[in-house]
């Protein structure tokens, strides 16, 4: 029986008793479970679960770091599994003390990171021989996927662009997601000077001169079309509106870091440098 309120972040998880009734809380975290052949204990998913499609399809309880309890426990879970970021803290604090088994998935861009998760997530759904064959399978990829980072000779200078709030451009800088999927696919990030996703000024896009601008593929409001993009003069200016390479990806594939991230690393690759 897996402990109420248990943290887990080690590789070796102890194995229990496949539970019935399952919330997945994170995208990524119910791809994985998915992956393990464990769709059909799911019960519900919040909002950034997006693959496969058929999961889209159970109840949502709300964006993954904005969640209610009532929301989480309306489905009667006998297990949450919830990514590190999961929130907000009072939330997870009720749902913690709620007796249903909580389950913490580590949230890492480290080399041995989704192996962890795939892990963690395997031990608590009872599929321990799945996990280790699907870890196996990643890491192999990763390492692929790294030695052809490192073979590009001249590698581009890649900037990641989250939101346009109000003409500023919200951007991926050091120790981001969106830095890690970068360098991976052989690229640099060109956002320097600040930790993880924030605004930057004019001056800054204009000095990191990216030769690739890089976008979650959005549909409706959270859309950003190159017109968007080239309305803003510093943007306008850089080398890759100047050539127009203007990149586009599926948001949970590129930033998850789950089982399709050495895909996700290709797929890059192959638009940041089309003649190999």
């Amino acid at each position: 029986m897996i402990r109420a309120a248990l943290v887990l972040s080690l590789l070796a998880a102890p194995a229990w008793a496949e539970p019935a009734r399952v919330v997945a809380l994170g995208g990524t975290v119910a791809e994985i479970a998915a992956a393990l052949g464990a769709a059909d204990l799911l019960v519900a998913r919040d909002s950034t679960t997006s693959f496969p499609e058929s999961l889209t399809t159970l109840p949502d309880v709300g964006y993954v770091r904005a969640l209610s309890p009532e929301g989480v426990l309306s489905v009667n879970p006998d297990l949450i599994l919830a990514e590190a970021g999961a929130g907000p803290v009072e939330t997870v604090e009720v749902l913690k003390a709620s007796g249903v088994d909580y389950v913490t998935v580590p949230d890492s861009f480290a080399p041995d990171g989704i192996a962890q998760k795939i892990t963690v997530i395997g031990a608590a759904l009872g599929r321990e021989t799945q996990a280790e064959t699907l870890a196996a399978q990643v890491t192999a990829g990763l390492a692929e996927a790294r030695s052809a980072a490192d073979a590009v000779a001249e590698k581009k200078r890649v900037l990641f662009i989250l939101s346009l709030q109000g003409g500023r451009v919200m951007a991926g800088g050091e120790g981001s997601s969106a830095e890690a999927i970068i360098a991976l696919a052989g690229g640099v990030n060109a956002a320097t000077g600040f930790q993880g996703y924030k605004p930057m000024t004019d001056e800054a896009i204009l000095a990191a001169a990216p030769d690739a601008i890089l976008m979650m593929a959005r549909e409706g409001d959270m859309a950003i079309s190159d017109a968007d993009v080239l309305a803003l003069p510093a943007l306008a200016a850089s080398p890759a509106a100047q050539a127009g390479v203007i990149l586009r990806m599926d948001g949970l594939k590129l930033l998850g870091f789950g089982p399709r991230t050495p895909d996700a690393a290709a797929e890059l690759r192959a638009a940041l440098y089309p003649q190999g």
